[in-house]
């Protein structure tokens, strides 16, 4: 027997293409170049195989009798075809839309790429949005079969010219239906509409009496009349309402491993009198937003009798006298009805998807379309799922049906690992119906092979996370959509918080243990400094401030970086360790001021620029006075008389003293606003008085977060109106050992400059730390004398 082959397209940053090959054997093809919506789903692969007589071009698995596949039946005796894959014959594209939409008036969208197998038989599928069309060419004694679920929806002749048809469509209780059909339900109370974009709806929302069981299972809900349908969204929708008893069980569904297949994940008891209950993950009960604790005896909270056993959680009510039992244990819901009972949702009618969903908000309704899992092998599948035919459940088959069991099973399996007890959560769905219907199905799960019970967390897990199996162990995973953000980025956890001189980072809890990562394996530079996990979101939270665990001091490029990192816990007393090495850097900055052409008029008191460096702030002040203690700030009704001395003050909020310090660099006046306008007169030259002016005085300069100098008021020669414009240039540099030894005034020999951390430092390498002149801040103030 020949081995299937596997043709796969990489198709980064690719839009276009067109790509041909034959095919003699069983092949499967990656077609994400041009995905086909086929019967309201969305496939991005093909399987071709051929059966002596026939061709099967399927979507999901090798076609055989048994596989109930989604697939294009075709003559071919010579297996053999020749298959073309294209998205970039435009004319063609534009010819093909004109001539389906002229003969078939359902499609509304543009073809926008197509398959075509060509050789003994000629026929193709082409793509066009959320709709497809099957196009066909034989003489008209030859017919092409479509198939859903295995089941014939069509036969198209041949003909001497093109036939078209509408392979879109929806799926009613897993039939594949026309688009444009309208069906009755099986009780005549609902009339089912498949609409020309392909979504089923109901025209009537008249309640139904109904019996039996409903099973939710993953994204399937089996009706009471055995009708099944799926959730493809993540809303909260009505299982079943009974407006006279004010009566209405919902259902939440959420995504988990994947962002595309969605779970039920918590059920709600809403009664229009009384406290709610909720029915959540890890057999959890709520009664009015408050927990319970039960046991195998039945308690009764507001009319309603809740028991719980290693399975699951029981709920009893009475609708208008009726018994209805709820059980919910994680993964499936089983509503129970023994007498007929006037209800709506999607229990009553699984089809009623969009009149039951309930959520206002549309974001719950965003599709997702995640890659295909190529761990998943169709051909085991269907035999994993087929088991509910085989003994012991073939015991139950005559009283429950198993085919939309096994259709469940097989459409969710088919896209999701069998992970989390997945594979046996279907299994357990149906013995659990056939022990309501009074056919027990004995010692399956041996035979099944279900020898692990389903994943059960005894904590709480948080509102982004899900129960499930990691590296073997039961514990909190992330939820598909949430860990996306960070996943996608190759990240742990959020940015670096930077807020007044302390720096912050939050890892995720649940993506380091899915990375094998023990949160309490780790800490900062300092081992003392650890990570803070908060027991509700499950968020792990280190901080650090400039000058405590450990954290690293470098200057580059006028730049002042504080930085420290997340690194595993390493003692070298341990023999052995499992926990795989951790090293996260993350750092904060504080820039040199930008720089700042701001000018204004010392009648104008005062100006204070706020400068970002990252994400931690500080201010940079400039400041005028009239006398040497600076307590007199020159205001708007001060004069300012020529030869008058005054103090100007620079001065900064927010940086650590400790650690960093302020440089006036240079001071001078110009006539116009702009700093390198003319002329120009200096005031302080690399951080010294202006030898030649006797007024000057520096004071302070690289000591602190602040400095000041001081000077006579001047004017310019033969300016009239005479404006002086003062501009400074800043830097900022770094302390060491609290010690800043200054020769003279900075500028002179040797130059300002410390290196190491001195004896009574922390032991770790040495670097030089100098003061360097780069793209200095600029702050400007001006007046009229």
């Amino acid at each position: 027997m020949l081995l299937p082959l596997l043709f796969l397209f990489a198709a980064a940053g690719l839009t276009d293409a067109s790509i041909q090959f034959p095919i003699t054997e069983n092949t499967q093809v990656d077609t994400s170049l041009c995905p086909i919506t086929y019967f309201g789903q969305e496939y991005t692969t093909i399987y071709i195989n051929f059966t002596g007589e026939h061709m099967f071009v399927c979507f999901n698995g090798y076609y055989h009798p048994e596989s109930n596949g989604d697939c294009i039946k075709a003559p071919n005796t010579e297996s053999k075809t020749y298959f073309e894959l294209n998205t970039e014959d435009y004319s063609f594209l534009n010819s093909v839309t004109f001539d389906v939409k002229d003969s078939i008036n359902t499609i509304t969208n543009d073809a926008t790429c197509y398959l075509r197998f060509d050789h003994p038989t000629t026929f193709g599928l082409i793509a066009m949005g959320s709709q497809s069309v099957l196009w066909w060419y034989n003489p008209p004694q030859i017919i092409a079969s479509v198939l859903v679920n295995g089941d014939v929806v069509e036969n198209v002749p041949g003909s001497e010219n093109w036939v078209y048809s509408d392979t879109s469509g929806c799926r009613i209780s897993g039939f594949g239906v026309k688009p444009g059909t309208t069906r009755q339900s099986l009780d005549n109370c609902t009339s089912l509409i498949c609409s020309n974009t392909s979504v089923s709806s109901t025209s009537s929302s008249i309640s139904c009496s109904v019996k039996g069981l409903c099973t939710v299972t993953g994204p399937t809900v089996i009706d009471f009349r055995g009708q099944m349908n799926s959730v493809s969204d993540r809303c909260e929708y009505t299982l079943l309402q009974d407006q006279s008893a004010g009566f209405t069980l919902k259902a939440n569904f959420l995504e988990r491993h994947r962002r595309d297949v969605s779970f039920v994940d918590s059920l709600t008891l809403d009664f229009s009198q009384g406290a709610d209950i909720q029915l959540l993950q890890g057999h959890r009960v709520l009664v009015g937003g408050s927990p319970v604790t039960l046991s195998g005896s039945v308690q009764t909270f507001n009319g309603v009798g809740l028991s719980k056993d290693q399975t699951g959680v029981t709920a009893n009510i009475s609708l208008n006298g009726s018994p209805v039992s709820v059980f919910f244990d994680g993964t499936t819901a089983q509503i129970y009805i023994d007498v007929p009972v006037n209800v709506k949702g999607l229990c009553a009618d699984s089809s009623s998807s969009s009149s039951s969903r309930l959520s206002s908000d549309s974001s719950c309704q965003q599709q997702y379309v995640d890659p295909a899992d190529d761990t998943i092998n169709p051909t085991t599948v269907i035999a994993q799922c087929n088991i509910l035919k085989s003994s012991p459940f073939s015991s139950c088959n005559a009283v429950v049906d198993p085919e939309s069991y096994i259709i469940a099973c097989r459409n969710t399996l088919n896209k999701y690992p069998a992970v989390d007890g997945l594979r046996c959560q279907f299994l357990k769905a149906y013995a659990k119906a056939c022990q309501k219907s009074q056919s027990t199905v004995q010692n399956w799960w041996t035979a099944a092979k279900c020898h692990h019970p389903e994943p059960i967390c005894q904590d709480k897990c948080s509102d982004h996370e899900f129960c499930g199996d990691i590296h073997g162990n039961t514990d909190c995973r992330c939820r598909a959509i949430y860990a996306s953000q960070y996943t996608e980025q190759n990240r742990l956890g959020g940015p670096t918080v930077c807020k007044d001189n302390t720096a912050s980072l939050t890892l995720v809890g649940c993506l380091l243990k899915e990375n094998g990562i023990d949160y309490n394996h780790l800490h900062l530079n300092d081992k003392t400094c650890t990570g803070v996990m908060d027991p509700e979101s499950h968020m792990l939270k280190f901080s650090f401030s400039s000058d405590s665990c450990g954290t690293e001091v470098t200057t580059n490029n006028s730049q002042v970086i504080f930085t420290n990192a997340v690194v595993t816990r390493n003692s070298s007393s341990d023999l052995i360790t499992r926990q795989d090495k951790v090293f996260i850097e993350f750092s904060c900055s504080h820039p040199a001021p930008e720089l700042q052409n701001v000018a204004f008029k010392i009648i104008d008191n005062s100006v204070e620029v706020v400068l970002q460096s990252g994400e931690w702030h500080y201010s940079l002040t400039m400041k005028a006075y009239s006398d040497a203690a600076q307590t007199q700030l020159l205001g708007p009704n001060s004069d300012v008389r020529l030869n008058q001395k005054i103090w100007i003050v620079l001065e900064t909020n927010g940086l650590d003293e400790e650690v960093v310090s302020v440089v006036t660099d240079s001071c001078w006046a110009t006539s116009g606003n702009s700093p390198s306008s003319s002329p120009r007169y200096d005031l302080i030259t690399d951080g010294c008085a202006n030898a030649e002016d006797g007024t000057v005085q520096v004071m302070g300069n690289g000591q602190g977060t602040s400095n000041s100098f001081s000077f006579n008021m001047f004017e310019f020669s033969g300016k009239e109106p005479s404006e002086v414009y003062l501009h400074c240039q800043l830097q900022l540099v770094v302390k060491k050992n609290n010690s800043f030894p200054l020769p003279g005034c900075l500028g002179v020999s040797p130059p300002l400059s410390w290196s190491g951390w001195g004896s009574s430092g922390p032991a770790r390498r040495r670097r030089s730390l100098r003061y360097r002149r780069g793209a200095p801040a600029l702050i400007s103030m001006v007046w009229t004398p």
